[in-house]
C-alpha cells in the first residue's frame, strides 16, 4: 500500500512539473504575425540614379519607368541635354535623376550612382496559416502563405513579370520558457 500511494505521489511530481507548451494554429499564426512585423519579407533589385544616358528605345522603356518615378515624387529627373540624330528614329537623352524623401522607405542600402530598394514585399494574408505540425513539445513548423506587393521599384527588377502573386514559406516555431514560442531563425 506505502509502495502504491509513494509510486502515485512520485509520478504525479513527475508530471506536474514537467513544462507542457501547448500551440494552436491560431497562437502560430500570431506568433508568425508579430515575427513578420519586425523582420519583414521583401525581394531587392539595383536601382541606378545620378547621370543616365538613354539612347536607344529599350532603353527608352526604362526612361518612362524613371518618369513614373517622377510623376509619383519618388525621383526628380531633370534632362541634362538632349541630341537628335539626323535622320534616326534613336536620340540620345541625358537625365539627371535623385532620389527623394519618400522613397527613403523603399531604399536599403546607397551608394553613390546605386541604391539596393525593395522591389516586392510579402505580407501574410488574411487566411491561417497553410499547415501547421507541431514536432514535439517544444518546436513546431508553420507554412504560411504570403501575399506579394509590388513596390514602386519593381519595374526595375531583372525578370518583373512573375508567374505567382504570392509565397509559401515555412518556418520554425520555439518554445521558450521565458518568452513562450517563438520563430527561430
Amino acid at each position: 500500500m506505502k509502495k502504491t500511494i509513494l509510486a502515485a505521489l512520485l509520478a504525479t511530481t513527475i508530471f506536474a512539473c514537467k513544462n507542457t507548451s501547448t500551440i494552436n494554429t491560431d497562437e502560430a499564426g500570431k506568433v508568425i504575425t508579430t515575427y513578420l512585423k519586425g523582420n519583414p519579407e521583401y525581394k531587392t533589385t539595383k536601382f541606378d540614379f545620378g547621370e543616365l544616358k538613354f539612347n536607344s528605345e529599350k532603353e527608352y522603356a526604362e526612361l518612362e519607368n524613371y518618369r513614373q518615378l517622377a510623376d509619383e515624387g519618388y525621383i526628380t529627373l531633370t534632362l541634362l541635354s538632349s541630341k537628335k540624330k539626323f535622320l534616326s528614329k534613336d536620340s540620345s537623352y541625358v537625365y539627371s535623376a535623385k532620389l527623394t524623401q519618400k522613397a527613403s522607405e523603399f531604399v536599403l542600402k546607397q551608394d553613390a550612382n546605386q541604391a539596393t530598394v525593395k522591389a516586392v514585399t510579402y505580407e501574410l494574408t488574411d487566411e491561417k496559416p497553410v499547415d501547421f505540425s507541431k514536432v514535439n513539445d517544444a518546436t513546431a513548423k508553420v507554412t504560411v502563405s504570403l501575399k506579394k506587393t509590388n513596390t514602386p521599384f519593381a519595374p526595375f527588377q531583372r525578370k518583373p513579370e512573375e508567374n505567382s502573386e504570392f509565397l509559401t514559406k515555412t518556418y520554425r516555431l520555439k518554445y521558450d520558457k521565458e518568452e513562450g514560442w517563438k520563430v527561430r531563425k
